[in-house]
């Protein structure tokens, strides 16, 4: 139990945290990667991969595992709130526009690396340290298709937010082709919880409870979140009364979505989705988004690098499986994507920067595995070499994605082509 005396851990911890990851995002952008990119890295090198390896000492006394608890909780609270305002920038009328397009890039991103994913999960069974003892095989290959098929969408956001994309017609496709896509992996990952300790019963009111909710705020809750948008003038500051009435909905969106099952940075989605656009949202955003995206979302970066051992993928049978992994995810969902893409109508060069944002897998990858090590499906060596895939697949996509606009004529697409060369 924290006390007193912790919070000189809590203040340290919070400085170094901050310190790292400004200066490792600066030199990720100096490198014409997204600052995300940075505060990823950083976060693994404050742990037992890099910091810990060379000075251990140091490590074990600035971060303590008595303080990771509350590391945790403030982790998922910032995680949470940027999902939040992921949400208050979708585009309701280009998702209504393109979601046919997105439906059949979700479904073509999920499919093919779900099933490379269940053709190695045998033989990954049979590896040291890879699945706890009693994972079945069922269990692990429903996980390792969740863990291939899901799309970074909150990370995803933050590359198409710094590329000036949000809004865009390619932009709004990704994002909600990457929503489907995490959607359908919390849902795989919730049947791999409840069969893993639980009845099928579970599974059931995980994804009824899901679908019902998500179905309750766009129908109901947007109805009376409009009442509390007409107290916001665009000509007035936002009072503390409606910013405390908003983020209260938003702690108990969080929970209902975590109290069923899904993780409760959906529920900040849904409610940042279902606000009416205008003089709230905006304000909202200039209120919250630098305290989030600069303070909150570097700690569950570092929360993530504290369970991150590396040292662990350089022995040769780890080394493997995770060349098979990394393939099985990037060839898999990236051919994928492109492909439905193309045929949904999309250019050559559109259809490949959609499938290099989709094959990111950043922040809602490490949440994922995250939840399946604290469950005790997945044991430290599988962690690692996911965080790794993680790591490696999002650093991927901006390159990728800059290549892919650099090719579009101009005068086919101007927008998306300005954009991605700013």
């Amino acid at each position: 139990m924290p006390t007193p005396q912790m919070s000189v851990y809590y203040f340290i911890q919070m400085a170094i945290i901050l310190i790292a990851c400004r200066w490792v995002g600066w030199l990720a952008r100096k490198m014409g990667q997204p600052q995300v990119i940075g505060e990823m890295i950083a976060g693994v090198a404050l742990g037992p991969s890099l910091f810990g390896l060379v000075l251990p000492n140091a490590q074990a006394a600035i971060f303590p595992k008595s303080t990771t608890d509350v590391l945790y909780v403030v982790a998922q609270l910032g995680v949470g709130l940027y999902m939040f305002l992921v949400g208050t920038e979708v585009n309701v009328a280009h998702f209504r526009a393109r979601y046919r397009s997105a439906l059949w890039v979700s479904l073509a991103g999920i499919a093919m690396p779900f099933a490379l994913a269940v053709l190695i999960t045998p033989w990954l069974l049979t590896l040291p340290g890879l699945f706890a003892a009693k994972t079945s095989l069922f269990n692990a290959s429903v996980f390792m298709g969740a863990a291939t098929a899901i799309t970074a969408f909150p990370v995803l956001a933050r590359i198409i937010h710094e590329r000036g994309l949000t809004g865009s017609r390619l932009g709004t496709l990704v994002l909600t082709a990457g929503a489907m896509d995490d959607a359908a992996a919390w849902c795989m990952l919730a049947i791999v919880l409840t069969s893993f300790g639980g009845g099928a019963s579970s599974a059931s009111l995980t994804m009824g409870g899901g679908i019902g909710y998500a179905l309750f705020m766009i129908f109901i809750g947007r109805r009376a979140l409009r009442r509390l948008a007409d107290h916001v003038g665009p000509d007035k500051p936002l009072s503390a009364t409606v910013l405390a009435v908003v983020l209260a909905m938003f702690c108990l969106s969080a929970w209902a979505m975590d109290a069923i099952g899904i993780h409760a940075v959906f529920g900040g989605f849904l409610l940042g989705a279902c606000l009416p656009r205008g003089a709230l949202t905006e304000k909202l955003r200039e209120q919250l988004q630098p305290f989030v995206v600069i303070f909150l979302v570097p700690i569950f970066f570092t929360y993530s690098g504290m369970k991150t051992q590396l040292t662990l993928v350089l022995q040769p049978t780890m080394m493997l499986a995770a060349v098979a992994a990394m393939l099985a995810s990037f060839a898999g969902k990236g051919l994928a994507c492109w492909a439905a893409a193309r045929a949904s109508g999309e250019s050559n060069n559109s259809a490949m920067a959609i499938a290099s944002l989709m094959n990111a897998r950043g922040m809602m990858e490490l949440i994922l595995i995250n939840i399946a090590l604290q469950a005790g499906i997945i044991e430290p060596g599988l962690f690692s070499i996911l965080v790794l895939m993680a790591i490696t697949s999002t650093l991927m996509a901006t390159p990728l994605f800059n290549w892919a606009m650099r090719r579009q004529p101009m005068g086919n697409n101007r927008e998306y082509a300005v954009r991605a060369s700013s």
